[in-house]
């Protein structure tokens, strides 16, 4: 996994398809950044639920723009540590704070800074902004980053024991099986 978190990198949002993708080809583009991160696959049926429950907006003739896709890029890493009306809440903050592509581009930063401090590739975390850029915003959405690092972190970390222990095991035979006697000698 730690192979994979050093090669990780989230698409900016400048370089999103802005074409517009229908809805299969949102949910693989989503799914393909996200695939080495582990389990944070998103569906259509989820989509068109965030969809209904407006925590995105109404696909313009069935094609999601950059911006939706964005929220949708959060909203797949974020619900592993959030409910969805605190998701709602956190787009609302950032929303009054900054531009989508801003408020993607910083989460996008501080969610690969954060995973390589975490898996250990490096030292120290880098500054993401500046100190006068501090918000209560930015705050929560790195407190959810830290949060959900270190879920990943923990899920690899369980899911490497798991395999080591499975590897360990050594390999019984079948004892329940009958032994049959010799037929006798003709």
């Amino acid at each position: 996994m730690q192979a994979c978190i050093e090669q990780f990198r989230m698409p900016r949002h400048r370089e999103i398809p802005d074409v517009g993708l229908y809805l299969d080809q949102t949910v693989k583009y989503v799914n393909r950044y996200l695939a080495p991160l582990g389990c944070m696959e998103i569906t259509s049926s989820m989509v068109s639920n965030y969809v209904k429950k407006g925590y995105i907006s109404n696909p313009v003739r069935k094609q999601y723009d950059a911006d939706q896709i964005a929220y949708l890029f959060f909203i797949s890493v974020a619900k592993s540590v959030l409910s969805m009306e605190n998701i709602a809440r956190l787009f609302d903050m950032q929303k009054a704070a900054y531009t989508a592509e801003i408020a993607y581009d910083f989460f996008c930063q501080e969610l690969e800074n954060m995973l390589q401090y975490t898996f250990g590739l490096k030292e120290a975390l880098e500054v993401v902004g500046t100190p006068e850029d501090q918000s209560e915003a930015k705050n929560m959405l790195r407190s959810t980053i830290i949060a959900i690092t270190h879920i990943i972190y923990l899920s690899s970390r369980f899911d490497a024991m798991a395999a080591e222990e499975t590897a360990a095991e050594p390999a019984h035979e079948d004892t329940d099986r009958l032994s049959l006697p010799e037929p006798p000698a003709q």
